[in-house]
């Protein structure tokens, strides 16, 4: 066989692109697939055994519809689009969550499914509900609260809220991180299943979990009203509040739902009770109504039958699953609580050994200190004993120099007393001196009147010679060159003795007079100058005892 004709016998394909909550695939179908063959496919390569909660939607001309398991898939009114794009979604939603999702699987999707509604907006919730449903999705993307690697700022990525609740209230983004954080940390140890199907537990007691509302009216030109079906039944609700029915159906109170064109009519159980019939905007909105009626009524019923074999399986190897999980869960907290007694362990003892370290090193540099402070010691012991020493000599040398002085005090006492004995003998002599100066100087003027007088008398004298030398001799005066020589001589002779000796006498007493001044002269001189000899001798005393008395 030729390789064109195995080219030949291939089947055609098409592509389809599937998106789940959290991942993108794409498959190759074949032409002649149902919506059945591509929903297994899809099943398959998520490894999902609970099939009957899921569906895959597409959107057409505005309308979210399902894919039809028993048609054809390119027989439905598909988009017209390559690759061909459906969303694997979430269908059917189960009355119990902890009872009925088996799967970790399908617990993951579902939890993805509700976390996506309730951020949207699509469910309400309250917001306390929303923070402790946040802190549950961090704990299982995360995994236990830890404040050394899970500092502030961590989950500023992360979509945890609706925008409504952050529009309601005027918080920083900093703020809802730490009212998350504080739930958060109060979580640690759960694993992530468990911390997923904590947060579809307070998920599905909200009012509008699982609903899947249509807009419909009692009439045919008012649509005034909201028609949800999920899980427990069918709910009539005013146009303005999805959250209190106005009217419920259980599944077990309904015996048929039936449409006709655009009029839906469920008829009760009870034939007495009224049958409700409302009108959809579209026939195809009746379809779809009718399709997830009948849907969720299958799936309550089958709750309320005794499992397959297969559900039994599935329960018991989910029991297994969970055994083991818990096992391992315990297993594994015992060796993590081991790790962190271990780490904390060697954190003490990593502790210890620094404070030993420090220790060790305080005490190496206090051993350091006190042999520097040793060194100290002994130097400054030698130095003190250096000054001792110098000290002690010093004291010798003012000892001696303290009996000097006091001996040179005695000496300078004792000659201070002879230089007064002196001083005062100094006075009596300058006294003495002053009255001989007097003295001398009285008989000096004595003298000299004496002299004047002696002079004045030989003055006289000599005029009275004249005179009588002219009486006597007058014509000796007219004839000078007559006049004896002898006689002349012998006059002359006369009063030149008398004048030898009254000038003898004259000059005897200026002889006398001069001697005593020159030695009152000379005295005067040897007194000044041992009056100067006392006095540089008493100052040199008086240097001597101001400097005695600086020393003492």
């Amino acid at each position: 066989m030729s390789i064109r004709g195995l080219k030949k016998k291939q089947p055609k394909t098409f592509k389809v692109k599937i998106i789940t909550v959290d991942a993108e695939m794409e498959f190759s179908c074949e032409m002649k697939w149902k919506g059945k063959d591509l929903f297994d496919l899809v099943c398959r390569a998520l490894g999902l055994r609970e099939t009957w909660f899921f569906g895959l939607q597409y959107t057409i001309k505005g309308m979210c519809t399902w894919l039809k398991m028993d048609k054809k898939v390119l027989d439905q009114e598909i988009p017209k689009e390559d690759p061909i794009s459906f969303h694997f979604l979430a269908k059917f939603y189960p009355e119990k969550v902890e009872e009925e999702l088996l799967q970790e699987i399908t617990q993951h999707l579902f939890f993805l499914q509700v976390k996506k509604q309730i951020l949207d907006e699509e469910i309400y919730c309250s917001p306390e509900a929303t923070v402790l449903l946040a802190s549950y999705a961090v704990q299982a993307k995360y995994g236990d609260y830890d404040p050394n690697f899970h500092e502030p700022g961590f989950l500023a990525h992360d979509e945890l809220l609706p925008k409504r609740v952050l529009r309601q209230y005027q918080l920083t983004a900093e703020m809802w991180e730490e009212k998350i954080t504080a739930w958060y940390a109060e979580h640690r140890g759960i694993a992530r299943d468990e911390a997923e199907m904590n947060y579809l537990k307070i998920a599905q007691d909200l009012e509008m979990y699982g609903v899947n509302y249509f807009p419909i009216a009692q009439n045919k030109n008012h649509t005034d009203l909201l028609l949800g079906v999920d899980a427990k039944g069918i709910h009539i609700y005013s146009i303005n509040n999805r959250f209190s029915p106005n009217k419920s159906f259980e599944w077990s109170a309904i015996r048929n739902i039936s449409y006709s064109e655009k009029e839906l009519t469920i008829k009760p159980l009870d034939k007495k009770a009224e049958v409700f019939k409302f009108f959809s905007s579209q026939l195809k909105v009746n379809k779809l109504i009718l399709q997830l009626c009948i849907g969720n009524h299958d799936l309550f019923m089958r709750r309320r039958k005794v499992d397959s074999i297969e559900i039994q399986q599935m329960k018991a190897q989910a029991r297994e699953e969970k055994a083991r999980k818990k096992m391992e869960n315990q297993r594994l907290a015992r060796e993590k609580q081991l790790r962190e007694e271990a780490e904390r362990a060697k954190e003490e003892l990593e502790r210890r050994l620094f404070q030993l370290e420090d220790e060790a090193r305080q005490a190496n540099e206090a051993l350091l200190r006190s042999q520097e402070a040793a060194e100290l010691l002994a130097e400054k012991a030698q130095i003190a004993e250096e000054e001792a020493k110098l000290l002690a000599q010093n004291a010798a040398e003012a000892e001696q120099e303290r009996q000097r002085l006091e001996i040179t005090a005695l000496k300078t006492k004792e000659e201070k007393r002879l230089m007064e004995q002196k001083m005062r003998e100094a006075e009596l002599i300058a006294v003495k001196l002053v009255k001989e100066s007097d003295r001398r100087a009285k008989e000096a003027e004595h003298l000299k009147q004496d002299l004047h007088e002696a002079r004045e008398a030989e003055r006289k004298a000599k005029q009275k010679l004249l005179d009588i030398t002219r009486l006597n001799c007058p014509h000796m005066a007219k004839y000078p060159q007559y006049v004896p020589t002898d006689t002349r001589d012998a006059n002359f002779d006369k009063g030149s003795i008398k004048l030898d000796l009254k000038d003898i006498d004259l000059k005897r007493l200026s002889f006398e007079i001069e001697r005593e001044r020159l030695d009152y002269l000379e005295k005067s001189r040897k007194f000044e100058d041992r009056l100067k000899e006392l006095k540089s001798e008493i100052h040199a005393l008086k240097l001597e005892e101001k400097q005695s008395g600086l020393y003492s």
